[in-house]
């Protein structure tokens, strides 16, 4: 469960200028589109991106980690890392990495 102030400071500080971002409430979190693909998500109160094999390394080099749940069949790890404090606060590298992150939203839908 994340709360509304994280959400709210998502949308307000970090994509506040980016423009075609929306979103929706979904699984006590919330869904980030860009143009209507699906990219990001808070989840537990933190910012996660898409990942694939094309951007992986880059959340891997700053530490970061992947979204990780409990479910009936055991942990489950889902392709949304955590996305680095550094990437949030540089505007330039924040929309190379959404834009990273709407391609491996883009080649997922089209591998389904």
């Amino acid at each position: 469960m994340s709360d509304k102030s994280f959400y709210e400071y998502v949308m307000d500080e970090i994509f506040h200028e980016i423009p075609g971002i929306s979103s929706r409430a979904m699984f006590g979190g919330w869904g980030f589109y860009k143009e209507g693909v699906f990219f990001a998500l808070i989840a537990d109160n933190e910012l996660y991106f898409k990942v694939d094999e094309d951007n992986k390394k880059d959340y891997e080099d700053l530490g970061s980690e992947p979204f990780i749940y409990k479910s009936k069949k055991g942990l489950m790890t889902m392709s949304y890392w955590v996305l680095p404090e550094e990437i949030r606060d540089d505007r330039g590298k924040l929309e190379e990495w959404i834009g990273k992150s709407v391609m491996a939203g883009i080649k997922s839908k089209k591998k389904k």
